[in-house]
């Protein structure tokens, strides 16, 4: 069995420069599009602040950035050494194998 070499070269297309630069402009263009949206559509706020114009966008926007923060600090608190699961003993190993 031949592989060409042309097939084994091709990127897949979700990693081509092109094709991510089409995601980022369409969902760019999405989020605008949602965000106009709010013009047209009467909210009812519960709050006062979640009837502001944009609210749901900035709202969001916020909690993912205190979650990649929260994240963040929570790997600090649980990080290992890359040799963490190294043994040190070889006479505690056993081949159950």
């Amino acid at each position: 069995m031949s592989v060409d070499k042309k097939e084994i070269e091709e990127l897949h297309w979700l990693v081509r420069a092109d094709t991510i630069r089409k995601l980022w402009l369409g969902g760019c263009a999405v989020l605008g599009v949602l965000v106009l949206a709010e013009l047209f559509v009467d909210p009812h706020p519960y709050f006062g602040i979640d009837g502001k114009f944009g609210f749901n966008a900035w709202y969001g926007f916020a909690t993912c950035a205190a979650m990649v923060i929260g994240a963040k600090a929570l790997s600090l608190l649980l990080k290992r050494a890359d040799t963490y699961y190294d043994t040190t003993d070889k006479g505690s190993e056993t081949d159950n194998v």
